[in-house]
């Protein structure tokens, strides 16, 4: 494993853990659409359910949208239009926009 921050999450476990969203998930007042894959190596699924699962709690809006056989950055160009239109649809919503006719 490459030493990212300065080391392995073995080696300076706090670094990672200060740096890590999934530890400062109850701290989210914003509107947040995750768009997950389910082959992500980078961030597992998980991770971004644990954080859905906390904003939830917390009665915070989340919306999550997880792509099967994607990782971490979307490979199938199905996928990227629905992950574009999902995005678009989001900032409608959140923003109070009107869609183009």
């Amino acid at each position: 494993m490459e030493k990212l921050l300065g080391g392995t999450p073995t080696e300076i476990p706090q670094v990672y853990k200060e740096r890590s969203p999934v530890f400062k998930a109850d701290k989210i007042k914003t509107p947040l659409l995750i768009l997950q894959g389910s082959v992500d190596a980078v961030v597992p699924p998980g991770q971004a359910e644990d954080i859905v699962k906390t904003i939830r709690e917390k009665e915070g809006r989340v919306e999550y949208v997880l792509f099967e056989g994607e990782g971490h950055g979307f490979r199938k160009s199905e996928n990227m239009k629905a992950a574009l239109e999902k995005e678009l649809a989001f900032y409608e919503d959140v923003f109070g926009l009107k869609k183009a006719a």
